[in-house]
């Protein structure tokens, strides 16, 4: 019989990876909370009609990467591919949204199913921010500053930039719509495949094309800034002007766009040169009209979502994750026969009490004293602690550095606590 393995895409998170995610999970919460951020936890299966009416029914997530299927009442459901729309249908739905300003957060899995590739799964992680409310810049530059005090969290500034776009108002798109439509009509047969294919579904996808050859067609395109109303250039220069006060650097990208529908006036990313081609780590706008769109009042939003995975690879390949990042213990504890087990077993709760920042392993299962210290080398922990016949009788276990060196030392029980906690500081 063959072993049953993960569905491709969908990968396991294995002990020695979840502390750097714990890190990062910890780090981002931590921040947004201090801004005022309530969590919203939402299901993973909606109806399928919410992403269709929110997403865009000629979008590629819901064309061909949305898990869809019918449950036992024929009610058509997808796991969800992203976050804000669930958001915006569970604040509606529970009526946080009316005469309120709201801040959200929340962090789960998403799915879609494109091929897997570096940094990218298809069920996938993120984490997302969505504000309610606020009509003006200010709110657009606060997000802003806010993921970048997230970037000094994680000990990434240095190697992210933002840049930022205006969309304008849907009918500023409609119009630009139709007027690079009848550009690229002219040279279609000089478009890559894939943007050949959007001419016919979401033309504005087409600016962020990676194919040089399209790129270098696009420079002679309609720029989307010529087309946008007086309210959008308005907007836009008064989110520059804030970030230019706070002193947050960023470059104007005008072939920026977003893949959802739903994007208008503000958009931006987060980009880094560290992970190839899939620079984008974090990635958001603005997005008025999707509450009414579901059936609510016209409520101002903006928001962003960041990718879990990338931001982990992010991490590691600029090497900025912290020791504690790690799944290495601290103390690891090793006894000698039954009843020095029990001995030992009590100790590691005193001395968890009295350490509670530090990983503290008993050691289970029995074994020789060699096959235990070959163990606790494998755990990563700086301290052995030695209990036999004698420690226990003495009421002073050895104490051992595993990675400095040094003599064993017999350690009074009262003073064993400060004795660990001045060797691991």
């Amino acid at each position: 019989m063959s072993k049953l393995q993960a569905i491709r895409g969908m990968n396991d998170i294995l002990p020695d990876q979840t502390p750097a995610w714990q890190f990062l999970e910890r780090r981002v919460a931590d921040v947004l909370v201090r801004y005022g951020y309530q969590e919203i936890r939402m299901p993973i299966l909606e109806q399928t009609e919410l992403f269709k009416r929110t997403i865009g029914e000629v979008t590629d997530i819901v064309e061909k990467e949305m898990y869809t299927f019918a449950d036992r009442n024929g009610d058509s459901l997808t796991l969800r591919p992203e976050g804000t729309a669930g958001c915006v249908r569970a604040a509606e739905q529970h009526g946080l949204l009316f005469n309120q300003v709201r801040r959200l957060w929340y962090t789960g899995p998403m799915f879609r199913h494109e091929r897997p590739q570096k940094g990218r799964y298809r069920q996938f992680h993120q984490i997302g921010v969505e504000c309610f409310g606020m009509n003006g810049p200010d709110i657009d530059a606060e997000v802003l500053l806010l993921t970048a005090r997230l970037w000094q969290a994680l000990g990434l500034t240095d190697e992210v930039t933002l840049q930022l776009n205006s969309l304008g108002s849907a009918a500023d798109r409609q119009r630009y719509r139709e007027a690079l439509l009848e550009y690229l009509q002219q040279h279609q047969e000089q478009l890559d495949e894939d943007s050949q294919r959007r001419m016919a579904t979401n033309p504005l996808r087409i600016l962020d094309s990676k194919n040089p050859q399209t790129q270098a067609l696009l420079s002679d395109a309609p720029a989307l800034a010529d087309y946008i109303d007086q309210d959008s250039r308005d907007h836009f220069q008064g989110l520059c002007a804030l970030l230019d006060k706070a002193g947050l650097a960023y470059t104007v990208n005008p072939r920026l766009v977003r893949g959802l529908d739903y994007y208008g006036k503000t958009v931006f990313e987060w980009v880094t040169d560290r992970l190839g081609a899939q620079g984008t780590v974090c990635a958001g706008g603005r997005y008025d009209g999707l509450v009414e769109q579901l059936g609510g009042r016209a409520t101002p939003a903006v928001g962003f979502a960041m990718g879990i995975e990338r931001l982990i690879l992010l991490l590691q390949t600029c090497e900025v994750l912290p020791e504690s990042a790690t799944a290495d213990a601290d103390i690891y504890l090793m006894t000698m026969g039954d009843e020095a087990f029990g001995y030992g077993l009590a100790l590691a709760e005193t001395l968890r009490d009295a350490l509670p920042e530090r990983v503290i392993i008993n050691h289970c299962g029995g074994g020789s004293f060699k096959s235990q210290m070959k163990k606790a080398d494998r755990s990563g922990a700086r301290l052995a602690i030695i209990i036999g016949d004698q420690e226990m009788t003495a009421q002073t276990p050895t104490v051992k550095d595993l990675r400095q060196g040094g003599e064993q030392q017999p350690i009074a029980v009262s003073l064993l606590a400060d004795h660990c906690r001045q060797l691991l500081a």
